[in-house]
């Protein structure tokens, strides 16, 4: 059962890594499964204030992947037509089938959300699409990094524990 719940762990810290730049799977949600999924082995003796810990950066994290592009993006002389536009630009380009619809879809609802509110002023639209952009590319970093401090987490422990798990 240990090597199941260790197997299960490792591939769920390794899904949250894609995860990071993926915005369909909520990558430190599920690095985060991954740990927690480490300290059901008996092998492991629970650790309350490292899941603790990890669950909170991870549900900071969560918040700020929908607040930074909307920031970016107002950062950058965006409306809040253009807060509107990158989120729900950000809902579309998940569901569209379109190829990379998950980077589009920010930038092009911030774009027409910013056209919306002044459709003559063509570069501070472009200037708000741009920061929401740049904002994208910030939260997935933190999402990344983040991701990468569990998964080698993940392995520090299983590394202390090696003789008892396998």
């Amino acid at each position: 059962m240990d090597i199941l719940l260790l197997t299960l762990g490792f591939a769920c810290v390794v899904t949250g890594l894609f995860g990071s730049f993926l915005p369909i799977l909520p990558g430190p949600s599920v690095s985060w499964v991954g740990l927690a999924l480490l300290y059901f082995t008996k092998a492991v003796p629970a650790n309350y204030w490292i899941l603790g810990i990890a669950f909170l950066i991870t549900v900071m994290i969560s918040v700020l992947d929908y607040v930074i592009p909307a920031k970016g993006t107002k950062k950058f002389g965006g409306s809040s037509y253009g807060i509107w536009g990158t989120n729900i630009g950000l809902i579309i380009g998940i569901l569209a089938p379109v190829p990379f619809g998950f980077i589009i879809g920010p930038f092009v609802g911030a774009l027409i959300g910013e056209l919306i509110y002044d459709f003559k002023d063509h570069n501070r639209a472009l200037k708000a699409a741009a920061g929401s952009f740049a904002g994208f590319l910030a939260s997935s970093f933190m999402k990344f990094v983040v991701c990468i401090m569990y998964l080698g987490l993940f392995v520090w422990i299983v590394w202390n524990y090696k003789s008892q798990l396998f």
